[in-house]
């Protein structure tokens, strides 16, 4: 049986009420603007950015809390009950998270660019206490999984990543405040390290064995290959970060990042047959942003063997940083524009013999724009990189903030078509 037979056969007693991942969604949207904002008006900045308080680091935390981060909390609150056949809990506790989660994003952002300690402080303790009850949530269900073994093992692994990340980003921010913290030479690292492959990487890979078989209406790959592509990112994820405690460990950081190699090619490698043997062929734009961030993600992955090998390459961790951002934000783009029309349809079709589709919810030329936008915006993004441009900085910014408009305006249009379509 295929995904969305699971989901829509058990849609009733799996669904939160909409506003719910609506709020989240749309939360997103509006950060992804931000983000894309701030990157312009830093664009003189963004390039000779070599760490410390600063717009370039409000504006990649916009992306990864704001954009990344917000769209994690809502996917997995309604995804992981159709993952663990259960109903969904914590209606009131994710409204509240939501409350927290938002200004202290805000306030995290604020802090970094106006170079405020106790502003992003306080925004990072907001942020950490949302992140931590929302563990909490999905630990809850997790526990009490009965189907796809695959999905709760990345989950828990991305549960795992989340408290290393919030305690290595609580002791960058004391560090700030002039607190004694452990050395930022440690820390960093692993907060680069845990937050975007540990807990959003692990969390989109799992979280793919739903979707990517929901909308091609295919049957997900076989748990044994979800659990064996599981076990080697966590193989990798644990010798790369003790390869950050030891004195030689090229050995180590090798191990590991063939094990990533393996377990990110296996699983791209399994979302191929599903994709391949789905019924639904044509996935439009959407999985195209998909195709391109899985492309990035294999760059990335080939970027830090270089890095990790002592290449000397003009700009490596920049070209990570990008790859690394192209690979996330396709991929959380792509989805958000399926299943948003989808989830939407569910909820207007309750109680109804005929509700409206998932297209008729869709505004078109809203998502052509975007899809525009967002390829000009990280094709000027490399072509600033390699020729040293602020100048194609600002405009890839300019370009991405387009296209970020554009998919707000995405969103605004499902609301209204919904509401028109309501009984």
């Amino acid at each position: 049986m295929s995904v969305a037979a699971t989901f829509l056969g058990g849609a009733g007693g799996r669904l939160l009420p909409l506003g719910i991942p609506l709020r989240f969604s749309l939360a997103a949207a509006v950060y992804h603007v931000l983000a894309w904002l701030a990157l312009a008006a830093c664009a003189g900045d963004a390039l000779s950015f070599g760490g410390g308080l600063g717009w370039p680091l409000a504006a990649l935390h916009l992306f990864t809390l704001g954009v990344f981060g917000m769209t994690a909390l809502g996917a997995a609150a309604q995804l992981l009950p159709v993952a663990t056949r259960q109903s969904p809990v914590g209606e009131r506790a994710l409204k509240a998270i939501w409350w927290l989660y938002v200004p202290g994003v805000a306030a995290v952002a604020l802090g970094m660019g106006g170079a405020q300690p106790a502003l992003l402080a306080a925004g990072a303790l907001a942020v950490g206490f949302a992140l931590l009850a929302w563990g909490g949530l999905v630990a809850r269900h997790l526990a009490g999984a009965r189907g796809m073994p695959g999905v709760a093992a990345h989950a828990w692994v991305a549960l795992a990543s989340l408290w290393i990340l919030l305690a290595s980003a609580l002791l960058l921010v004391a560090g700030w405040l002039g607190w004694p913290s452990p050395s930022r030479q440690l820390l960093l690292p692993m907060h680069l390290l845990f937050a975007p492959f540990g807990f959003m990487g692990m969390l989109a890979l799992g979280l793919s064995y739903i979707l990517v078989p929901m909308f091609a209406l295919a049957r997900p790959p076989r748990d044994a290959v979800q659990l064996g592509s599981c076990a080697l990112l966590v193989a990798a994820l644990c010798m790369a970060a003790g390869s950050l405690l030891a004195a030689d460990a090229s050995w180590l950081r090798a191990l590991a990042w063939t094990c990533a190699v393996v377990g990110v090619l296996l699983h791209l490698q399994s979302m191929r047959r599903t994709l391949a043997s789905g019924m639904r062929k044509e996935l439009g734009r959407s999985f195209v942003l998909v195709k391109l961030a899985w492309a990035a993600l294999v760059l990335a992955l080939v970027l830090g063997g270089l890095a990790w090998a002592g290449a000397d390459v003009p700009r490596l961790r920049a070209w990570i940083g990008l790859a690394l951002l192209a690979w996330l934000l396709g991929f959380v783009m792509g989805i958000l524009q399926r299943i948003l029309p989808f989830l939407a349809a569910l909820h207007a079709a309750a109680g109804r013999r005929r509700g409206p589709t998932a297209s008729s919810l869709t505004h078109e030329g809203c998502l052509r724009a975007h899809f525009a936008c967002h390829l000009a915006a990280f094709a000027l993004l490399a072509i600033a990189l390699a020729v040293d441009s602020a100048v194609l900085v600002r405009l890839a910014a300019l370009a991405g903030l387009a296209g970020a408009l554009a998919f707000a305006g995405f969103c605004l249009q499902l609301l209204r078509r919904l509401r028109r379509a309501a009984p």
